[in-house]
């Protein structure tokens, strides 16, 4: 009842915070020379227009202000400092007398709001200074609203211009936007976007680049070796696009003799690299190069080859700018000096060999001081291969001689195909080549909805090899297939006249399951679909007795091989999918031929969590509920523009929705309680139209068994039956009925999440849901760090490795969580590790999906931020198995009511040491490096933390059940239980 009173309490507060706010910018003044003001104006001082913004954008603003002023107009900025409390006394005083138009920009949207906030709070301060007793203009000024910068939109000096070109006009726009083509309600501003302030003499660098391929890194070291080392100012940023380690990177780098302001992209750039040559085919790469910009590309191809093939409108351009254009084979000389696909060091070499922005010794002096600072702490060889990289790249380094017209017989892709849905071409398609920008507001949904399965058309060619398959070789095992992250491996049995009209080159063997002889068998790739992460081959079991080093799997250049395969995919995709009930979904054979409905997503090659919801979407997809912690199973699961989650050929898929770290464990609780709500009222109005719908129909459909495959297509037969019966019935409950009856079908909810959302963030909620009782599964996909913000350390970081937040070494041990979730007795928990069992992580699917309460899986997923090659990543799996520091475990209730212990491990005991597991990973070796003797100290710890962990787990285990061992508590006393206190009471 005091609230109010309480909140007017507070006013003095408010009031006196600008004075204590311009105080506190005064001392910082005297002690740094920079000083600010609650507002700060920047301009004409007899300025006529002037524009009202905070933050990042000032820079543009400012930028276009120098410019147009200089041409003769009388524009300001008032810059915003301190907003809200807002101080309208000192803002009325920063605007210039002469003031007669203001324009606010706001960077944020309240829909139906009369105004933004910014421009709220200026309309009432002038408002009420003009009532005031000494009105400080003479006029009114006009004031105008617009928005700007919305979801990272760029902001330019010509935007800019365009908003006080729009002050100029006796009417002016209110409630405007800058920067986009508002086509629906026509609230946008024109603007001329060749307006520019760049220096000439700031020399404007793009860089294309892949995730992991070291782009950014190198251009990072490029900025610090330029910054320091020369009297330029240095400028750098990165644009990254939804994806993970594959994603295209593009750095803009400014470099002058004058402090740089820019706070916008690079759109005439004097220098370009192109680090990825298949970029080449479905992007114009040169469209912000300037005439007699330097370009150069990382090609296979040598200086004599590689004009034909480049595309038609990429040679048009080389001739019509006169570019300067150079290559370098940056894979060949990465893969001589031992370092895989990193080419960073090797194109940074190229680019301060021809940019001049540093004499070429004297750049090359300070690269590899700046590799020794970076790799240094990965070991001397780490940084002897980098060296060797820089000396190589100059011998491999070659200009092209342009010829004077245009070759190519081909051109530019789209990004994604025309064949694709219209929206997905001409809208998604616009995205994923960078240009969503561009699309006008009427291209887009206005309630947001996009559609699911469009990854399929993002064909990304990121691959420098992909498997090929040996078909005689093969035991078709189905692990290449389990374990492949993209799902780009897949398999089909099929009937032989299916084969009719096959492509030349498409392979088929006999099938090596019983019953199905008369079939063919195939293992196709999406070969612009793969990563190339080598995985597949890696896992495969089967090698050749006459090559040791050849196996049914082998990675082969994909160049030669893609439009071949590309033909093969398609053909394999048009063949129908195996019979789900034909299948034993327990067994890793049959599981391959289930249809992923998680596929092509965009998370690093190589990646551990993938194939765990993969594997998910193969068993239950179909009737599967997600519930999504952020993290990196969102970002590659609901990106845009292409989304990995899809539907079978029954148009049915997982429903999948995302929330926050805090609270996704409530969020898909949520999902539960919502189904099953609406399960028991499609189940009361199915009772109550027994009489329409037939009482043995009604009686089948409430006692389905659906514990199985079988059990729920029958389920989903009787569903349908339902609705023929009630086509023809106009009631109110009939038709409520046919909107619920697909609850009726049983319905599997998951809540999937890293170990920064299950051990840390999210924890609270996560023991609130296992506690519940509710019918919710768990899939925590532990990486063991905050993967997706850049390595942190988490409560499931292991003792002694190196993280961010843990530089030292994690001084402690990993939680077990899983041992926590056994405490309740009541939740199914189990510990997997695909490469460590693969049938075991099936088998706890199962069971946790068949488990009538709350289920834990907690799925080790080897990172990238572990640091080794991901090729070997299911090996690594194997280890951390085999050394104890991962026993495999499962823990079913269901197990006590048949009287046995449902405590089982699944895994022998330690076979390896634990540094033979940790040591092949630099977040442990590094600290080896840095630091021998706590690196020694904490593996010691760290193998005792394995060892009384096992001890642990195999004592629960050899635990007798309860049908084989005795009672523990005394009979029951007869008779009533005295009172507490009572004299003689024990």
């Amino acid at each position: 009842m005091c609230f109010f009173r309480l909140r007017e309490a507070c006013n003095p507060f408010y009031l006196a915070c600008p004075t204590i706010v311009q105080n506190t910018m005064d001392k910082f003044a005297n002690l740094t020379g920079r000083q600010y003001h609650l507002f700060d104006y920047f301009g004409a001082p007899d300025a006529e227009r002037v524009m009202v913004l905070m933050g990042s954008g000032a820079g543009a603003a400012e930028e276009a202000i120098c410019r147009l002023n200089l041409e003769g107009e009388k524009l300001g900025l008032l810059k915003v400092r301190l907003y809200r409390p807002f101080a309208a006394e000192a803002f009325i005083a920063a605007l210039p007398e002469t003031v007669k138009s203001i324009a606010v920009l706001d960077r944020t949207k309240e829909p139906g709001a009369l105004g933004e906030p910014l421009y709220q709070d200026v309309i009432t301060a002038l408002s009420e200074s003009s009532f005031g007793a000494s009105p400080r203009f003479a006029t009114h000024p006009r004031v105008v609203g617009g928005r700007y910068g919305l979801s990272s939109k760029e902001f330019t000096p010509a935007m800019v211009k365009g908003v006080f070109d729009e002050l100029k006009k006796p009417s002016p726009k209110n409630h405007f936007t800058i920067g986009i083509q508002d086509d629906v309600t026509h609230t946008s501003l024109e603007y001329d976007p060749e307006f520019s302030t760049e220096d000439p003499r700031t020399v404007r660098a793009l860089f294309y680049g892949l995730g992991s391929d070291g782009t950014v890194g190198a251009n990072k070291n490029s900025i610090k070796i330029i910054g320091s080392q020369t009297p330029n100012y240095a400028q750098g940023y990165f644009v990254y696009d939804s994806k993970k380690s594959g994603s295209v990177t593009i750095s803009h780098l400014r470099f002058g003799p004058d402090p740089i302001r820019s706070t916008y992209l690079i759109t005439k750039a004097n220098f370009v690299a192109c680090h990825q040559f298949q970029f080449l085919e479905r992007m114009d790469i040169l469209t912000a190069a300037a005439p007699g910009a330097v370009f150069l590309l990382n090609s296979p191809y040598g200086p004599e080859a590689v004009w034909k093939h480049l595309p038609r409108t990429t040679q048009a351009t080389i001739i019509a700018k006169k570019l300067q254009f150079y290559v370098i084979d940056g894979y060949t000389v990465a893969r001589e000096a031992g370092m895989g696909n990193r080419i960073n060091t090797i194109m940074q070499t190229g680019f301060f060999a021809i940019s001049g922005v540093l004499p070429r010794d004297e750049a090359i002096e300070h690269i590899k001081k700046a590799i020794k600072k970076t790799y240094g702490k990965r070991g001397d060889v780490v940084v002897q291969q980098n060296f060797a990289a820089v000396d190589a790249a100059l011998a491999h380094l070659h200009q092209v001689k342009v010829p004077e017209t245009v070759s190519a017989t081909f051109d530019i892709l789209p990004m994604l195909p025309r064949e694709a849905p219209a929206f997905v071409h001409d809208v998604l398609g616009e995205m994923a080549a960078g240009r969503g920008d561009l699309l006008p507001v009427s291209a887009l949904p206005p309630g947001g909805t996009f559609p699911t399965g469009t990854a399929q058309w993002e064909k990304r060619n990121i691959a420098q090899m992909i498997p090929v398959w040996d078909e005689e070789l093969c035991i078709q095992c189905g692990k290449c297939v389990l374990v492949c992250p993209h799902a780009v491996i897949r398999a089909k049995v099929y009937a032989p006249e299916l084969l009719t009209g096959a492509p030349e080159t498409f392979k088929s063997v006999q099938p090596k399951w019983k019953g199905m002889e008369q079939e063919l068998y195939t293992l196709q790739v999406a070969p612009e679909d793969c990563t190339g992460c080598h995985i597949c081959v890696e896992i495969c079991p089967v090698k050749s007795k006459t090559d040791a080093g050849h196996r049914a799997l082998n990675m082969e250049m994909q160049a030669p091989l893609r439009e071949a395969e590309v033909k093969n995919w398609s053909f394999f995709e048009a063949l129908p999918s195996v019979d789900r009930k034909r299948l034993s979904h327990t067994q890793v054979k049959d599981v391959q031929l289930l249809d992923p409905l998680f596929e092509f997503s965009g998370a690093c090659a190589g990646c551990g969590e993938t194939p765990y919801i993969k594997l998910l979407t193969q068993l239950f997809g179909d009737r599967l509920f997600i519930a999504n912690a952020t993290g990196c199973s969102s970002i590659f699961g609901g990106n845009l523009p292409t989304t990995p989650y899809t539907v079978n050929k029954s148009g049915r898929g997982p429903t999948w929705s995302n929330s926050l770290f805090e609270d996704n464990a409530e969020f898909g609780l949520g999902m539960r309680l919502a189904l099953d709500q609406q399960k028991e009222y499609a189940e009361e109005l199915l009772r109550r139209l027994a009489p329409k719908v037939g009482d043995d129909l009604v009686t089948a459909v409430l006692s389905a068994d659906q514990s199985s495959e079988v059990g729920i297509e029958g389920q989903r037969e009787r569903v349908l039956l339902v609705r023929d019966k009630l086509a023809g019935v106009d009631s109110p409950q009939a038709r409520a009925l046919l909107l619920m009856a697909d609850s009726l079908v049983r319905k599997s909810v998951w809540l999937v999440g890293g170990d920064g959302w299950a051990y840390d963030i999210g924890f609270g909620g996560l023991d609130h849901v296992l506690g519940s009782g509710e019918n919710v599964k768990v899939l925590v996909l532990d990486t063991e760090t905050y993967s997706n913000t850049g390595g942190q350390m988490s409560k499931a970081t292991p003792r002694g490795a190196v993280a961010k937040f843990a530089a030292g070494g994690k001084p402690n041990s990993k939680k077990d969580l899983a041992m926590e979730a056994v405490s309740y007795g009541s939740v199914y928990v189990a510990r997997v590790a695909m490469g460590g069992n693969d049938t075991q992580t099936i088998k706890a699917f199962q069971e946790a999906e068949a488990y009538d309460g709350p289920a834990l899986i907690i799925a080790y997923s080897h990172c990238i931020a572990h640091g080794f090659d991901l090729a070997y990543g299911m090996e690594q799996q194997k280890n951390a198995v085999l050394s104890g520091y991962w026993p495999l475990m499962r823990y079913n209730p269901a197990l006590r009511k048949e009287g046995k212990n449902p405590f089982q491990l699944d895994s022998k005991a330690p076979s390896i040491s634990l540094k033979e597991y940790s040591y092949h990973e630099e977040r442990f070796t590094m600290l080896a490096r840095s630091n021998p003797e706590v690196a020694r100290k904490l593996l010691d710890e760290a193998q005792d933390d394995v060892e009384r962990e096992w001890r642990v787990y195999s004592d629960r285990a050899a635990m007798a059940g309860r049908s084989e061992s005795p009672h523990i508590a005394p009979p029951e006393p007869e008779g009533p239980i005295a009172p507490l206190g009572a004299r003689g009471a024990r």
